[in-house]
Formats: C-alpha cells, structure tokens, sequence
C-alpha cells in the first residue's frame, strides 16, 4: 500500500507544472517546521552545530528554509523521474564550469562528479547522462519495491547504475579507464570500515574513502557538483568545481579531507539546499556520544 501510495503521489506530481510542484514543497516545509518531527528535529541538531555563530532566530529561520527545500527535493522527484528529454533538459538554465570538464573528459582520463545532497542532485544525473557516458554509483532504496522505478528513471537517458559492492566498485573503474564520467553522492555515510572520520564543518565525519581511492589508482580529476534550485520553478544552475587536490597530500586521507572541504565551501554559498535532515554524523568516532539524542517532542 505504502509504495502504490507513493508512486501515484509521483504520478500527480508529474502531471503539474514545475512551479506548482515547488509550491506544494513549500507548504510542506513550512508545515515541517512547525510539528515536531524527525527532519526538524536532525535539522536542527545539525544546523546548531555547524553554524554555531548564528543566533538562535536566525537559526530557525535557517531551519525552515532547509526544510522547505528539503520537501521541494521530494515533490520535484515525480516531474525528474517522468518528464521527457526535452522537457529536462530545458530546466537547466546554465552549466557553470562545464567547459572544464569537458577538457578534462577529452584527455581520456574520465573524471569524477561528486554530487553532494545539496539542490536537485537528480538533475545533475539527468543532465550529465544525457550528454556524456556515465555510471553512477547508487544505494537502493529502503523500499525494495521502489528500486525498479528508480533505476528505471534514472537510467532511462543513458546512464549506468551499479550498486556499492565489489562488482559495481569494478565497473566504475573499467569505466574510467574508458575515459567516462562517473557519479558520486560523497557525504553519504558508507558502511562500517569502508570510511575515515573526516572533518566536515569542523566536525569528524564518517566520510567514504571510495572516491579517494578512485582518484588516487586512475588519476582521474574530479569536480563537486551540484544543481541551485531556482525560485518560482524557473529551472536549474548547474555548477562543475573542479577539485584542487593538496599537491603536499595525496593519500586517501588527503584527497578525502579536500573533498568534505570543497562540499563545505559549496554548502556555506547555499546552506538552506543542503539536506541538513540527513544524519551525516550519525557514526562517531570511539567513546564519543550519540550526535542524535533520541526526540523528546
């Protein structure tokens, strides 16, 4: 019942313009941050942490825009997920620094996008996979039952998805080798012993080495990209930074630290697009405490 629910909801969105979608998130959000729940409750835990110099109004106002953007992320999936070629692709109004990885691309190197929850990250796959062969790296989702449709959409201009386990680590190295584009989501929590603690707006967090290592073994370049969601439903910003490696560091632990820290310059330019409701410190370092005590209200 609860994926038929879901998928119709997907439908409906579908079937509205961009704008009105936009504006169903926004009720939504403002409805979040007003009734005690989970996303309001990680958000705020970890705004008051990363942004320890803001007072508490405008903390909380912080808080709601994030939790506004956060629900437009989830209406704008419907329209992302069947919308056609066309129609995608004319949402994104400009593509800052493309140009650098289209050189980058043409030295038969590959490269790396590593796409932080930050804007519409569907759009960058979308848009990326439509122009350039690419695998993405990709998590299933919770529900089982979602996963055929997911890949389905994303999939569906040309992009490849393979899961995070050995095979699917095998593929995205052949695939550099072939000179293609890969796709990232880097500030996911990986499982236990597949990362480093890492500081992420000066807080240790569980980061992911993967990335690293890829660009360490292939010397492929990598750029942090992400989609500025525009106001009104007017479309997208695409922005490619490349990532300027420490010419004194280049272990995994270098590469990784730069990384948490280009994704952090990007998130201070945009903060109310970052998907704060994620538990991005949830997994601490030993005989620290729970980042996330249990909600009261």
């Amino acid at each position: 019942m609860r994926t038929r629910l879901i998928k119709l909801s997907l439908r409906l969105c579908a079937c509205l313009p961009l704008r009105a979608v936009h504006v169903l998130g926004a009720v939504a959000g403002w409805l979040l941050a007003r009734v005690p729940n989970d996303s309001r409750h990680v958000a705020g835990i970890n705004l008051a942490r990363c942004f320890p110099g803001l007072n508490a109004a405008d903390r909380q106002h912080l808080m709601e825009e994030c939790l506004i953007e956060t629900a437009k992320t989830a209406v704008e999936t419907g329209p992302l997920w069947y919308w056609d070629r066309e129609r995608i692709r004319r949402l994104v109004l400009s593509a800052a620094g493309e140009d650098l990885l289209e050189q980058s691309l043409a030295t038969g190197r590959g490269a790396i996008l590593a796409i932080p929850h930050l804007g519409a990250w569907e759009v960058v796959g979308l848009y990326c996979s439509m122009r350039y062969p690419m695998t993405s790296l990709y998590r299933p989702p919770r529900l089982g039952s979602l996963d055929a449709l997911m890949t389905t959409a994303r999939e569906r201009f040309g992009a490849r998805l393979v899961p995070s386990d050995t095979a699917g680590v095998r593929a995205l190295l052949k695939a550099l080798r072939r000179g293609e584009l890969l796709a990232i989501l880097p500030d996911q929590e990986p499982r236990y012993g597949n990362g480093i603690f890492s500081p992420f707006f000066g807080i240790p967090a569980y980061t992911m080495t993967l990335l690293a290592r890829l660009a360490q073994q292939t010397g492929a370049p990598v750029f942090i990209t992400y989609a500025v969601r525009l106001p009104r439903g007017s479309g997208y910003r695409l922005h490619f930074h490349p990532l300027a490696l420490p010419p004194d560091d280049a272990s995994v632990e270098g590469i990784t630290a730069a990384v948490n820290i280009a994704i952090e310059d990007c998130v201070r330019q945009i903060p109310q697009q970052y998907q704060w409701s994620y538990k991005r410190f949830k997994t601490r370092p030993p005989g620290e405490p729970r980042f996330y005590p249990r909600r009261t209200s």
